[in-house]
């Protein structure tokens, strides 16, 4: 059985790549506390406190069912954060993620992007330069303003809606650069609008986003994210389906101080 490659919580526990779309919109709301005034060209975000979440998972691999845990474990101090999550399985492997960078008005600034199974490989984000710099071996790309990597853009996406959840309504489509192990592309999530989720850690409110295939010809992978409105918008599922057959569904069971 071949090892997936997941992103994040980000589930991509599939391995499976989101391509470019369109240039991404700002967006209003109110300004994190104890950073710098947002500007015009970004918008505003306030992001969670630090916490530990560990998240129910199944799913099935080319038809082989599978069920095991995963762990975020988010932090924030004197304006650095770091993020790390782990997911393990039985034949499907291992995988770690890491995220650390600066915390501004906008939200995350990530620095250095790290993605380990069998060995590290990692991205380094230089928005004086406007590039990312890949171990793999890829040559540089250019990133924007507000650009995150495929753990800090889970993150970030609530810390925009929390900062302005009247602004985000059903319909309202939010865009971001995401930069991997060795590109940048450009990810689209739409608002559905709120549910109450019953999940292992209870009945639980939740905003719901979706990410639809943008070349669906082409066998990609849909994504549903729901953020807790009551959990200060952090992810508390993340539903992932390829076009084969391939699924992955992650619930909140637990939340606790990091």
């Amino acid at each position: 059985m071949s090892r997936p490659a997941p992103i994040l919580l980000s589930a991509l526990l599939l391995g499976l790549h989101w391509p470019a779309a369109a240039a991404p919109p700002t967006a209003p709301g109110t300004a994190a506390a104890g950073a710098e005034t947002a500007s015009p060209q970004q918008p505003p975000a306030r992001v969670p406190p630090p916490a530990r979440l560990v998240f129910a998972v199944e799913g099935s691999v080319k038809g082989l069912p599978y069920r095991t845990d995963a762990e975020l474990v988010w932090t924030h101090h004197g304006g650095r954060y770091e993020a790390r999550q782990e997911i393990r399985a039985f034949l499907v492997g291992s995988r770690t993620q890491t995220s650390q960078g600066r915390v501004t008005a906008h939200g995350l600034q990530p620095e250095r992007f790290g993605d380990r199974s069998r060995r590290e490989r990692t991205a380094w984000l230089d928005f004086e330069r406007g590039e990312a710099r890949f171990s793999a071996g890829a040559p540089p790309a250019p990133i924007e303003q507000g650009a995150q990597d495929r753990l800090s853009v889970f993150l970030q996406l609530g810390a925009l809606i929390a900062a302005a959840p009247q602004d985000h309504p059903a319909g309202t489509r939010i865009e971001l650069q995401t930069v991997g192990i060795k590109g940048a592309d450009r990810w689209s999530f739409t608002v559905q609008g709120l549910e109450t989720l019953d999940l292992p850690l209870g009945p639980t409110p939740a905003l719901r986003l979706q990410r639809l295939p943008a070349r669906p010809d082409q066998g990609e992978q849909t994504a549903e994210l729901w953020l807790g409105t009551r959990l200060d918008y952090l992810p508390v599922r993340i539903r992932i389906a390829q076009d084969g057959g391939d699924r992955i569904d992650l619930q909140l069971q637990e939340r606790s101080s990091p």
